[in-house]
């Protein structure tokens, strides 16, 4: 029996379906033989439609705070007069947290000097403060709902 010749039933919500088995390995004196042996199996399905279902989503809309913290920095400048003579231009440098910037300016007398003017202090201040801002977030969640068969 093929595949083609199987018996199939097909009726709305039923099936029924027959398969084929091959058994192998039959030893008749010196030769090995395969003899193949139908088996038919039947297997019933049924499909009953009892109720239904209707299935919606439902999107809700929740109100929380966003919080976050906002770090920045702000630089402080403080001019601090020196007025002294130097032989080369001072180098820029860094004391604790304050970075000092020479500025220098030449002066005219009978011979050039250069006169250290002033120095600008830098000084960096970081601040933190807290964010809260409301949002609004949505979640979906699905409803389902048994529609019995009288509607």
């Amino acid at each position: 029996m093929t595949a083609s010749d199987r018996p199939v039933v097909d009726r709305p919500g039923e099936s029924l379906l027959a398969e084929e088995r091959l058994v192998e390995g039959v030893t008749l004196g010196e030769e090995r033989l395969s003899i193949p042996l139908v088996e038919e199996t039947l297997r019933v399905n049924k499909l009953v439609e009892t109720s239904r279902v209707r299935v919606r989503t439902v999107t809700d809309t929740v109100e929380e705070i966003a919080r976050a913290s906002l770090e920045s920095q702000n630089v402080e400048v403080e001019r601090v007069p020196v007025g002294r003579e130097v032989t080369t231009a001072p180098e820029v440098r860094t004391e604790g947290d304050v970075t000092i910037i020479p500025i220098l300016e030449e002066v005219l007398v009978v011979e050039k000097r250069l006169v250290l003017k002033e120095e600008l202090h830098l000084r960096r201040r970081v601040t933190t403060e807290t964010f809260e801002e409301p949002v609004t977030l949505r979640r979906q969640r699905a409803e389902v709902e048994r529609i019995d068969e009288d509607g």
